[in-house]
């Protein structure tokens, strides 16, 4: 009975939660003033977009800063949560990929290589998607070794803003706060050890990270 209750709850909550979490994302996002400091190095070859698992709230909107018609498909966890996101990313119209850092892990890793050669980008959380936060894991590197796409590192910081008390510290941006998106020039990792391609991906994601 137990079972039963939580599956309808959860099923309640998958039709409910996506619609109303991308109207207080949108809405919170217009009342929100927006700055954004973007490379000019815009390639248009597919790349791997990086942003920390608690920064993931806003960045379709810097995304849509690099492509005028959203080309995407975003790695999410394989969890209820991440089932969650999934279908908010729909109301972006941004693709998804399940997957997991402990089961799957090479089925991902090949669809996203996968993707990249049809012209997609990919969209990562390189900490994700339990943590440890603000730790690169590999599956980013090993990605971007064997498509040969470059990493850019995406990053939103508000003014004002709630964090949750979960791993990641997830932040939301509270109404009427400045929003300054970042994204770094591409990183080219073809010809780097996955140690230092792990630690440029995540030097560059800590330049602007919230601690």
């Amino acid at each position: 009975m137990k079972k039963l209750k939580k599956s309808i709850l959860r099923s309640l909550a998958l039709y409910i939660v996506p619609p109303i979490g991308n109207f207080l994302i949108r809405l919170i996002y217009l009342t929100c003033k927006k700055n954004f400091y973007i490379t000019k190095e815009i390639t248009q070859e597919p790349v791997i977009f990086a942003f920390w698992h608690g920064d993931l709230l806003f960045q379709p909107y810097l995304y849509y800063q690099f492509r005028e018609i959203p080309k995407a498909n975003v790695l999410i966890s394989d969890h209820f949560d991440g089932k969650i996101i999934a279908k908010i990313m729909v109301y972006f119209k941004l693709g998804t990929i399940y997957g997991s850092s402990n089961r799957s892990a090479v089925r991902v890793l090949m669809q996203g290589i996968k993707s990249l050669k049809e012209g997609y980008d990919i969209g990562i959380t390189p900490d994700g998607p339990k943590g440890p936060r603000y730790e690169v894991s590999d599956g980013v590197v090993a990605m971007a070794h064997k498509s040969r796409a470059k990493v850019v590192a995406f990053s939103c910081v508000p003014s004002r803003y709630w964090q949750l008390k979960s791993w990641d510290k997830f932040v939301i941006a509270k109404p009427f706060s400045k929003l300054d998106f970042y994204a770094s020039a591409p990183l080219d990792l073809s010809d780097v050890t996955m140690d230092d391609s792990k630690e440029m991906i995540k030097k560059e994601l800590m330049r602007h990270a919230i601690k």
